[in-house]
């Protein structure tokens, strides 16, 4: 029997979960590898974080998406060594030899060498994260509501967010939601006046990846919901009890929330390849690697030129991506000329909570209630499993008509604030 050529992809995210999909139908075997072995819909996790949906409902087995794939074959493995002179990949018990290789590990947080960042922020950039932030919220809220000391009591409701991105974005939204429809339910003793939820910003806006009215829109927007929104301020310093300002300012909170910074999430390799910004790899316009043209980057882990401007890195650069790098192995296995990736951008999407969003569909500029919608829309849709799918819309709805957070579980031992002296 011929022997097929063997695609190895590194990551079963956006971009490498699609690039097998897409490659289920070529005369190819195809070997998908991560460390988990189920995919995670990365935009629903701060639903997650803030008690709206379970981790169940935006994770799926990643063998159930691949069912109908025959010459697609799932390792649940971390790689510990790439060698691109060899051909070969090396995981804790096996070595794999590839013809063509797909990497798509995304990114992982960076912390910018800020002093007590890593250890005492919460970031949200995968499931555990997400998990412990909505482990932790909750159990400030059970200690606030019998902690008499008032200084104690304000810093246990007081929440952080660093970074005005779509991430910090959301969050914050999604918080106030929580705050002003659930807790004062399940707590009658604290006043929603109580909670404070500061969103900490570098730059002069929020959302810049938008146009600066947008990004004006979204500031007024939470402020009117009650967060307090501070623009070119950057922390200096993150501590259990609070965190610091580069102004000298010092806000106590038991509450950070990471949700800037990040940077490729590169397996090791030899020999090493050329990165950039954010240690991004750095791609030809065909998505290979120069050095290297049976290995292509995807996704928020490669460094990308469209049509003169880099990509940012979303969800649907990725899919696009994941599907051009399939066509770009056929062609390659039938001889055949390799054209540029070009990213067809739809339009950018944000939600800010409280039913209003914003976006930018072409040359039109959306706010209030319909970007909200289109962005529901739209996730709901790009979901990958149909039974998820269902479960989220059903979700959605009792959200919407009861204004209720029904995931309010702790399931860790709760790690208390120490004691103010």
């Amino acid at each position: 029997m011929k022997k097929l050529p063997h695609v190895i992809i590194i990551g079963a995210g956006f971009g490498g979960l699609q690039a097998a999909q897409s490659l289920a139908t070529t005369e190819v075997e195809v070997t998908l590898i991560d460390r988990h072995n189920y995919h995670t819909f990365t935009p629903l996790l701060y639903q997650v974080a803030t008690a709206q949906l379970s981790p169940e409902q935006v994770t799926v087995p990643v063998r159930t998406l691949l069912r109908q794939a025959n010459n697609v074959h799932f390792l649940q493995a971390e790689v510990q060594q790439i060698d691109f002179v060899a051909r070969e990949i090396k995981t804790h018990n096996h070595i794999l030899n590839y013809d063509f290789l797909v990497l798509a590990t995304g990114t992982q947080c960076q912390f910018w060498g800020i002093p007590g960042a890593k250890s005492d922020a919460f970031p949200l950039k995968t499931l555990s994260h997400a998990i412990n932030l909505r482990h932790h919220l909750l159990s400030c809220f059970e200690q606030a509501a019998t902690e008499t000391n008032w200084q104690k009591r304000k810093q246990l409701l007081t929440i952080s967010l660093v970074g005005g991105g779509a991430t910090g974005v959301e969050l914050a939204g999604a918080l106030t939601e929580l705050v002003t429809n659930v807790l004062p339910r399940d707590y009658p003793n604290i006043n929603p006046y109580e909670i404070t939820i500061i969103l900490i910003q570098s730059g002069d806006r929020l959302l810049a990846e938008l146009t600066k009215s947008l990004g004006d829109y979204t500031v007024k927007r939470l402020r009117r919901l009650g967060v307090k929104v501070m623009l070119q301020s950057k922390a200096s310093q993150v501590t259990a009890d609070g965190i610091e300002l580069d102004d000298g300012t010092w806000i106590p909170s038991s509450t950070v929330i990471w949700a800037v910074g990040v940077k490729a999430a590169i397996p090791k390799s030899f020999p090493f390849i050329p990165k950039g910004k954010q240690g991004k790899i750095i791609v030809l316009p065909t998505l290979q690697i120069a050095e290297y043209p049976e290995v292509f980057a995807i996704g928020d882990l490669a460094k990308v030129n469209c049509q003169g401007k880099s990509l940012s890195g979303v969800a649907p650069e990725a899919l696009q991506q994941g599907v051009y790098v399939a066509r770009a192995i056929r062609k390659q296995l039938q001889g055949k000329t390799i054209t540029p990736f070009n990213y067809f951008n739809k339009g950018r999407l944000a939600i800010i909570g409280c039913y209003s969003g914003v976006g930018q569909i072409g040359i039109f500029k959306l706010t209030g209630f319909l970007p909200w919608f289109f962005w529901l829309a739209v996730h709901l849709i790009y979901f990958p499993d149909w039974r998820n799918r269902l479960m989220i819309l059903l979700t959605w709805f009792y959200n919407y008509f009861t204004g209720d957070r029904p995931v309010r579980l702790i399931l860790v031992v709760p790690k208390f604030v120490t004691s103010i002296d």
